[in-house]
């Protein structure tokens, strides 16, 4: 009796999408490929139409996750409920420490896709606009002028990009320690020490021995 041999096992549809992730990351979205993608899941490429048109439908999910993901995120963040600015900037601050938030390796890499892809330049520009709104609104519901509210804005946007594309490995105690300091800078205004603990108990980090004491003396 001729015994069929059963299918190969089909890699499940959020597999897919992690090794297309990993491929756009490490090498760019010229890299990501049904052929290859399927090698390193140890699959056949027909598991990938299980799920997928075909190579378009897999780069327009990885879109969707990247506008879902960082820019929903990044506009929760900027409208969550805050007591003064400098608690609202601490909240936005979460996206960049945390990657369940806000993904930064996903954020450049769209980003080098977008120079060469007319289509995702426009939803890039979309995004930023969108992100850029958020910011602004988190300052204008502080008082701030609209023309500071902006630049203020700017200043931000800007330097998270730079620390994305310039790949800073900036130790996280380091980074935490200068919370204070980012603050000032962004906002004008000094944090209190009670919104730096609960900054810090989010990201399971405390402050450095002595530096409430200082903050407090200083506010």
């Amino acid at each position: 009796m001729n015994q069929i041999a059963p299918d190969p096992p089909r890699a499940p549809r959020d597999a897919w999408l992690k090794v297309a992730y990993d491929v756009l990351t490490e090498d760019g979205v010229e890299a990501v490929k049904i052929m290859p993608l399927a090698k390193r899941l140890g699959v056949t490429r027909s598991g990938f139409y299980w799920y997928f048109a075909d190579r378009e439908a897999l780069l327009e999910a990885m879109i969707a996750h990247w506008e879902d993901k960082n820019t929903g995120n990044l506009i929760a963040r900027c409208e969550a409920y805050a007591e003064s600015i400098c608690e609202a900037v601490l909240n936005l601050f979460d996206c960049w420490l945390d990657d369940a938030l806000f993904d930064g390796r996903l954020d450049l890499a769209i980003r080098n896709w977008a120079r060469n892809d007319a289509g995702l330049a426009a939803r890039l520009a979309q995004a930023d606009a969108r992100r850029k709104a958020a910011m602004q609104a988190m300052f204008l519901r502080f008082d701030y002028a609209a023309e500071e509210a902006e630049v203020r804005t700017m200043t931000m946007i800007y330097t998270q990009i730079g620390y994305l594309s310039m790949q800073v490995n900036e130790d996280r105690a380091l980074r935490m320690a200068r919370m204070r300091a980012y603050i000032e800078v962004f906002t004008g205004r000094t944090p209190t020490p009670s919104e730096l603990d609960r900054f810090m108990a989010r990201h399971n980090m405390t402050l450095p021995c002595g530096e409430g004491d200082s903050m407090a003396a200083s506010a």
